[in-house]
């Protein structure tokens, strides 16, 4: 039987989970907290190694952290931590308030009662989550309530395409800034709470436009964390936007960008 993890990390993994799981969640926070850097390779047989475990399990959640965003596999080289271009993470960002302001009006409309519980429930799991050591369950609760958000619009397909350009949206390197400067944690938290939430209750009160206006202003907010933390060119963000609009128009009216 395979063992179970001895690092000094196992004791903020869920010992109930698949080996994979709680070497994902290992590697998860170690890339949120700056230790395996953007373009970095990481090789199975180090990790195995360093964790006390066989190789089959660390592959395996090498996939998860694929799949999760966090890295790309590479032909006959392996899997580094992702690392995206300023011009791959603007065209996310443009796809992002696209696909998600029509899956969210979609949502508004035929979500189910067990879709609507899961998006409260998400929100208050996120409430009190506001430490460095939350940082990891925080950003996989985030992605999960995305990912709800969107299958609760009924359209398989716009959830496959909205899986592909939220994979590309570089909301862990965003983590991993806050992580870097504790004195914004909370704040950046606590804002994006009261957006889920103000998003989640719009979508359970059936309200299609104040629906679409939270998640963009939601969208958008982010963008802005993009450019400060990140340094993504405000103009890029300001043209995308303006780009945008005549695909927008009639669902929400974009208020100006803030100088």
């Amino acid at each position: 039987m395979e063992s179970r993890l001895t690092a000094s990390e196992e004791k903020d993994t869920f010992q109930h989970k698949p080996l994979k799981e709680e070497i994902f969640d290992v590697m998860h926070k170690r890339i949120i907290a700056g230790k395996y850097p953007p373009g970095e390779w990481l090789r199975q047989e180090i990790i195995s190694s360093q964790l006390g475990v066989s190789q089959t399990p660390v592959r395996e959640a090498l996939d998860l952290l694929v799949s999760a965003g966090l890295a790309e596999r590479v032909p006959y080289r392996g899997v580094r931590v992702l690392q995206l271009t300023i011009e791959e993470i603007v065209d996310a960002y443009a796809v992002r308030l696209v696909l998600e302001s029509a899956a969210v009006r979609a949502a508004a409309l035929n979500k189910t009662e067990a879709q609507k519980r899961m998006l409260a429930d998400i929100v208050e799991q996120t409430k009190a989550l506001v430490t460095l050591a939350d940082m990891s369950t925080q950003r996989q609760l985030n992605r999960e309530f995305h990912r709800t958000l969107v299958a609760a619009s009924g359209n398989s397909l716009l959830t496959r395409m909205y899986e592909m350009a939220s994979n590309q949206f570089p909301d862990w390197m965003l983590y991993e800034y806050m992580f870097r400067h504790p004195e914004l944690l909370q704040t950046s938290l606590a804002k994006e709470y009261q957006e889920h939430k103000a998003i989640a209750e719009a979508v359970a009160n059936g309200d299609a436009g104040l629906s679409v206006e939270h998640a963009i202003e939601h969208i958008r907010n982010l963008g802005n964390e993009l450019v400060t933390y990140l340094g993504i060119p405000k103009k890029l963000l300001d043209t995308t936007e303006e780009q945008l609009k005549p695909l927008l128009a009639g669902s929400y009216q974009m208020r100006p960008s803030s100088k």
